[in-house]
């Protein structure tokens, strides 16, 4: 049904005039970070400012999702205040992009918007960022085997994991591809797997919401 979908979204003609969030001359590297961004935070600047450095991107977009399969509904802000808040974040950065493209394309999930985003842009060199706590349950992605043949992946470490610790199911995969340099890891052949280890930023979307919530009722 998804699949269909998307197909049909593609054949669409507002799909083949689909507008990027940026420049996407031959030959740009953009780093693809994705999330529900509910809130955007520092941790997610992080991620970015890493691979841009390590990586020589020449963007980074991130994708804010309308909603991710894997997280529950509820407590969830509206795309637009989440769209809001990432853009206001990162107003002073203009080699990060935000864009609600997932919700333009028709797609729900990371493969299907990555084979949308190659098939729509095919001259831009597109690598997957993600922070290595979301490693762990990678493994639950729909396709997550075809999404690593598809883009090259490029996995930031954040707080709480450690290199050792790192024995998910998906990084057992990975540890069979070929290692590449990081400066042109963007123009590997995928599947490719590249550990970026950085300064460690403590933020996370759900410690900034159970801040804002204040501490719980306990009555008299």
């Amino acid at each position: 049904m998804r699949a269909s979908l998307v197909a049909l979204k593609e054949d669409h003609p507002r799909a083949r005039w689909l507008k990027p969030p940026g420049p996407v001359a031959t030959g740009l590297r953009i780093g693809l970070l994705g999330g529900s961004f509910n809130p955007a935070h520092e941790g997610h600047l992080h991620v970015s400012d890493v691979a841009l450095k390590r990586l020589g991107l020449d963007y980074v977009w991130w994708l804010v999702a309308p909603q991710n399969p894997l997280k529950a509904v509820r407590g969830m802000a509206p795309m637009r205040d989440r769209m809001a808040t990432a853009r206001a974040m990162t107003r002073h950065r203009p080699r990060l992009r935000i864009t609600g493209i997932e919700a333009d394309m028709g797609t729900r999930y990371t493969i299907d918007t990555v084979a949308g985003l190659k098939k729509r842009f095919p001259q831009v060199r597109f690598v997957w960022l993600m922070g290595s706590d979301n490693l762990a349950t990678f493994h639950l992605w729909r396709r997550w085997q075809e999404l690593a043949g598809c883009i090259p992946i490029a996995i930031v470490m954040r707080p709480g994991t450690t290199l050792a610790s790192l024995k998910a199911k998906a990084a057992q995969y990975f540890a069979r591809t070929k290692p590449r340099g990081a400066r042109n890891f963007a123009y590997g052949e995928p599947p490719a797997f590249l550990v970026l280890e950085a300064r460690r930023i403590p933020a996370s979307a759900s410690a900034i919401r159970a801040r804002a919530l204040g501490p719980p009722d306990r009555g008299v």
